[in-house]
């Protein structure tokens, strides 16, 4: 059997690098779900956050409007919610439709609520009419809320507010997190064109995705491929110095992109007062530092006969696999702390998945290729030139 060439498990590598880091092609999560009713409602739109959508249609002529709200419960026992607030743009004064299976009969349920202060909530009337309220728990372990409602004032600039709970106690709706995604589940809301945007008077919103997305692709996948490139490649002679040179780069890219990402964290956690994210920050110190002590590295790599170079091959490899768990974790930390829709993190999981698949399958074949080579060469002298034909046996480098 003919061993793969190091050429070929270079173009692999590079291939599979670009198809892990390039974004996935994504459609509106909301063009896909499928609803009682489907056909009532003439536009959809994802909102920025908690993995919610809306859909609707606006009927002019009596400014009325049809609505299925969709969102991912947190747990089980949880509640969902979807409110317009005509006085403002935040909790207080939102007239909501809040569902969750009552605990009684067992059976979902909707009800209205005028929210008047950040204290416990009360069922009641809210200001504007509604009716035709069904909610619904799916099988792909989403809520769903139903209604018909009368639109309150100017229908091309609503706010809106949606939200998710923890729990419901005797009925009543527990206080939600106060996670960045929770905070940030406001907008306003454009019937009559079906646009959305933000109102959360978090500005700092789309820094806190970037950051995301600069760690995600530096720690989270680029580091671990450079890691894949130098233990797979180098066992063959012939692409020597070729994995060095795409090991250095995938390295030094993603400390690049990843300073990037810890500088942006550093500030927003300075304009994020009172908000401390303790294990996340801690564990991006520990990377950044770490990786930094890596990039200094080359500065002092021993040659390979060097005494030394035993103790510099167990630092760097030892602070090299370090870096990889540490920034998975907190590539994990990260996406509990944004709470992103559920299919970003669905895909790294894939991805990571992919990547530790590629790796067992590269260890297989570099051993048999490994194995291979030392059987050949313990059956084939290899002669230093002397007249009585001794035999040498070539060491191996892994």
């Amino acid at each position: 059997m003919a061993s793969p060439s190091p050429r070929a498990l270079v173009i692999v590598l590079v291939l599979s690098l670009l198809a892990f880091s390039a974004p996935a092609a994504n459609s509106l999560a909301c063009t896909t779900q499928k609803l009682t009713d489907s056909g009532i409602y003439s536009t959809c739109l994802d909102l920025p956050a908690l993995g919610s959508t809306l859909h609707y249609s606006y009927n002019a002529a009596n400014s009325s409007a049809a609505v299925a709200f969709i969102t991912s419960l947190p747990e089980s026992r949880g509640w969902v919610s979807w409110a317009l607030n005509p006085t403002g743009t935040g909790m207080v004064g939102c007239q909501a439709l809040i569902a969750f299976k009552d605990a009684s009969t067992g059976a979902m349920a909707v009800k209205t609520y005028n929210v008047s202060s950040y204290g416990s909530v009360e069922e009641s009337k809210i200001s504007f009419e509604v009716w035709d309220m069904v909610a619904e728990s799916a099988t792909d372990g989403t809520m769903r809320i139903y209604a018909k409602i009368k639109v309150p004032g100017d229908a091309s600039k609503l706010n809106q507010v949606w939200q998710v709970g923890p729990s419901v106690t005797d009925g009543v709706p527990d206080k939600h997190d106060f996670a960045v995604a929770n905070l940030v589940a406001k907008g306003t809301l454009n019937l009559v064109s079906g646009q959305t945007s933000s109102t959360s008077g978090d500005s700092g919103l789309q820094k806190k995705n970037i950051h995301g997305i600069l760690n995600v692709v530096s720690w989270g996948i680029l580091f671990p491929f450079g890691i894949i490139i130098a233990r797979y490649l180098r066992v063959f002679p012939s692409a020597d110095p070729t994995w060095f040179y795409l090991h250095v780069f995938c390295q030094f890219s993603a400390y690049v992109i990843g300073s990037a990402g810890w500088g942006s964290g550093l500030s927003l956690g300075g304009k994020s007062e009172g908000i401390v994210y303790s294990s996340h920050r801690n564990l991006g110190i520990a990377i950044f530092c770490m990786s930094t002590i890596q990039m200094f590295a080359l500065l002092v790599r021993p040659k390979k006969d060097h005494k030394y170079r035993f103790y510099w091959n167990i630092y760097h490899h030892g602070f090299g696999y370090s870096i990889i768990i540490i920034g998975i974790v907190n590539v994990f930390e990260g996406y509990d702390i944004l709470r992103p829709a559920e299919k970003w993190k669905s895909r790294y999981i894939t991805t990571i998945a992919a990547l530790v698949g590629f790796a067992l399958l590269l260890e297989v074949v570099t051993w048999m290729v490994v194995l291979k080579r030392g059987s050949y060469k313990s059956t084939r002298p290899s002669y230093d030139g002397s007249c009585d034909g001794q035999s040498r046996q070539d060491s191996l480098a892994l």
